[in-house]
């Protein structure tokens, strides 16, 4: 389900606050803020439960939320065991 429209978007404030002070990277937990056309051209750390990813905002992301360029899983493969397995037999 989506915010509503009469509230607007989730920005969060402290996060604004530290883009417009800082020209680095700004490292933050808040992957449910929404992107505003403000971030644009900014890099983020946005963290993803084990460590920060570098993120740099681009024009196509505004509207998504920063969590969603912060992947939390990791891919390790498939099919490991079962190629061994077959090659054994």
């Amino acid at each position: 389900m989506s915010r509503s429209s009469k509230k607007g978007p989730y920005i969060d404030p402290r996060l604004l606050e530290k883009v417009t002070k800082t020209t680095g990277v700004v490292n933050t937990y808040s992957r449910n803020c929404q992107i505003p056309p403000e971030f644009v051209g900014k890099n983020f750390g946005v963290h993803n439960g084990k460590k920060f990813i570098n993120v740099f905002i681009t024009e196509d992301m505004v509207g998504h939320r920063l969590g969603e360029f912060s992947l939390t899983r990791t891919f390790k493969g498939h099919g490991r065991i079962v190629k061994r397995v077959i090659e054994k037999t």
